[in-house]
């Protein structure tokens, strides 16, 4: 079982802090039950929707988690395996900028969503936990695999309170 760091010396902390399961694999599978059954309730109008000039709209955000997803997961299996290669941050606005979500459907980005977390949970079900614990430096803070894996998950709880506070006042 992996189990949540007590720290990631980061930014990271945060995220990680959001996670009430202390075991990685059941957070993410339970976070997606929760996320698919929101995404696939909206309507077009609320995906579309904006609530502020230059904020992603809830399109946008599926895809920066699905983004994120992969970048975190990737550095997860490069530290794992004892690559201690420095990895470069990434600029998550450039990619929703360049990720043309307003123009799929919510199907395709729901089936694509269940693909990227299938593929990280198959991934971080196969890494020992002990080699999570390996370190490595990721857009210039030291992290371990462990971290990365509970930051995908807080990090998705993190938006998803802002989708049901700002975009859909709930």
């Amino acid at each position: 079982m992996i189990t949540k760091p007590q720290s990631s010396n980061g930014w990271l902390d945060k995220y990680i802090a959001l996670v009430p399961e202390n075991n990685l694999i059941e957070g993410l599978k339970k976070q997606t039950e929760i996320s698919l059954q929101l995404y696939s309730s909206l309507s077009e109008e609320q995906l579309l929707f904006r609530y502020a000039e230059g904020k992603w709209n809830i399109k946008e955000i599926i895809v920066h988690l699905m983004d994120t997803e992969r970048v975190f997961g990737y550095r997860a299996l490069r530290f794992s395996r004892s690559d201690k290669t420095e990895l470069p941050g990434y600029d998550e606005n450039l990619f929703a900028q360049n990720s043309y979500a307003n123009e799929r459907s919510i199907g395709s980005l729901i089936e694509e969503y269940v693909v990227v977390r299938t593929a990280t949970v198959a991934l971080f079900s196969n890494l020992k936990p002990e080699t999570l614990e390996n370190r490595g430096i990721a857009n210039g803070i030291d992290m371990c695999g462990a971290a990365l894996g509970f930051s995908i998950l807080g990090h998705e709880i993190h938006h998803i309170g802002i989708i049901h506070e700002r975009y859909l006042g709930k």
